[in-house]
């Protein structure tokens, strides 16, 4: 079942087998296996899901932990996870810039409405 819901949580995030593979640092191969339920990812690997904006709690329980009981969310498409897995590797300086921009950006909006 961990298997089908990281199929499901690729496709939610419109990833390609090949494109996940590369962000976690596993094989194509690994990925097909998991997803064929041959083999589980670690912790580790979980971890690496996690971080570019899958749900583990729905991938390891099967329920999903909504935006409203997580102070942080999940991502929602590929490009959320591009960008949250870019400013994961980026330095301190490159964080700071884009939470500048972003928080420019939304008080902009905000004042508009």
């Amino acid at each position: 079942m961990i298997g089908l819901r990281i199929k499901e949580e690729r496709v939610r995030l419109n990833l390609s087998q090949q494109k996940l593979a590369d962000y976690i640092d596993v094989s194509k191969r690994t990925l097909i296996d998991w997803e064929k339920d041959r083999t589980s990812p670690t912790a580790v690997q979980l971890s690496a899901l996690s971080n570019i904006g899958m749900d583990i709690m729905y991938i390891v329980t099967g329920s999903r932990l909504s935006n409203k009981e997580s102070p942080y969310g999940t991502v929602n498409n590929a490009d959320e996870a591009e960008m949250l897995a870019e400013y994961r590797e980026g330095d301190e300086a490159a964080r700071d810039a884009a939470r500048y921009t972003l928080t420019r950006v939304a008080a902009r909006k905000r004042e508009a409405s």
